[in-house]
């Protein structure tokens, strides 16, 4: 008998019991559609995670100071560290300080919570922010402290009614000495702190604080006392020289606060961080989709039992086939092509309602699913394999059946 005569026989026992065949992939189908929906989220969580590092800039290095190790105020960055390391360091193209504040921000019927940063104009390039209104900071408001600020368009409606803020003024700062600042520029959300199009996936404008951009130098006038920056964002020429760049400003900061010989400062790279949040997401995805393959053996040992009850049914049918001289062989690849058939059709169905729930769930989490054709076809072999296996036995059960025995057989 060859493969088509099979594969048809395959078909027509599998649509006679229609019911039972469904219930016996149901456990192959379960499996496949939960590895396929594990799998192509956490690919598409890794290339999420990767586009907003690559729009962060692979090529930038933050440095940062050890807040346990600080022993006076003069450890901390300054304004002229970062026109150094710009200055003096060849592979680094800008350098940006950054320091974050919580105050509020009030208009004549609003009053909103609000996230302030203080930055310079180097920020606007090493953080890609895509200005929809007006501008962003120029070096004369950094220089001189302007009470100027750029808002992300969400919090402009939520404060003014409207995205397009440029030219409003409103109270920003500590609610006890908060000071007038004028808009001069609106962000998209999703270029300044984070989000999906137009904001984070579910930020509501009127229970989230303002997301609002300064010059660190008005930064420092609003906060006096506790304005100490931290943190320095350096950005090189290409990924290649960051890590250069990174050692070479955080020798020039060592040796300006003469701190060379202390851990003090430290220099991290956006690209290593990437790569070790890539390395924990895909481990997880692979426990996880290892914890819902087991699914995959209940569905196996569903099929082997189907199998073992089709043989009993059909053992009058493979005596007389025997009889009139079907071989062990034959008989042994007639019952596990079907074996294989019915897995490989449970792991077709299981992987496109997996594709189907990654997409709707993907649509919800703000995440767009990767599936590979190395999935699809990994998934059509691992259908084949536990056909294979756990079809074997049933398989051979009938192939070793002495044809008397089985024409007698009630």
């Amino acid at each position: 008998m060859n493969f088509v005569e099979n594969f048809k026989m395959a078909i027509s026992s599998i649509l006679s019991n229609k019911m039972r065949t469904f219930l016996t992939m149901l456990g192959i189908i379960i499996g496949i559609s939960s590895v396929i929906t594990i799998v192509s989220l956490g690919n598409g969580g890794q290339n999420y995670i990767t586009d907003q590092f690559a729009k962060m800039g692979a090529n930038t290095v933050t440095l940062s100071v050890d807040p346990a190790k600080i022993e006076q105020t003069s450890d901390y960055f300054t304004l002229e560290d970062a026109k150094q390391i710009k200055s003096r360091v060849e592979t680094v193209k800008y350098v940006s300080p950054t320091i974050s504040k919580r105050g509020t921000a009030r208009t004549d019927t609003k009053t909103k919570t609000a996230n302030i940063t203080g930055v310079n104009t180097d920020y606007a390039l090493i953080s890609n922010v895509e200005i929809v209104y007006g501008r962003f900071l120029n070096d004369r408001e950094v220089e001189e402290g302007k009470a100027v600020v750029v808002i992300d368009q969400i919090s402009a409606k939520a404060l003014f009614g409207t995205d397009d803020a440029v030219g409003q003024s409103f109270k920003l700062g500590p609610v006890a000495s908060s000071k007038s600042a004028i808009v001069v520029g609106v962000s998209k959300a999703s270029s300044m702190f984070g989000g999906g199009e137009g904001g984070p996936p579910g930020r509501d404008a009127d229970s989230t604080p303002a997301s609002v951009t300064i010059p660190v130098t008005f930064l420092q006038t609003l906060y006096p006392t506790d304005s100490n920056i931290s943190t320095l964002s350096v950005t090189s020429n290409s990924q290649a020289t960051a890590v250069q760049a990174g050692n070479e400003a955080l020798k020039i900061v060592q040796a300006r606060h003469d701190n060379k010989t202390t851990d003090l400062y430290k220099a991290t790279n956006s690209a290593s961080m990437m790569e070790t949040i890539n390395k924990v997401l895909g481990t997880f995805t692979t426990f996880i989709s290892a914890v819902a393959a087991i699914s995959l053996l209940v569905g196996g040992i569903g099929v082997m039992n189907i199998m073992l009850v089709s043989v009993t049914e059909r053992t009058q049918e493979i005596g007389i086939r025997k009889a009139i001289g079907a071989t062990t062989q034959a008989i042994l690849v007639q019952f596990l092509t079907e074996s294989v058939i019915l897995s490989v059709i449970g792991g077709l169905i299981g992987m496109t309602l997996g594709i189907l729930a990654a997409q709707i769930i993907g649509s919800f989490i703000s995440i767009t699913p990767s599936v590979s054709l190395m999935v699809v076809l990994e998934t059509i072999l691992f259908s084949s394999a536990v056909g294979i296996f756990f079809g074997i036995y049933p398989a051979r059960k009938a192939a070793r059946l002495n044809p008397i025995d089985a024409l007698r057989y009630e």
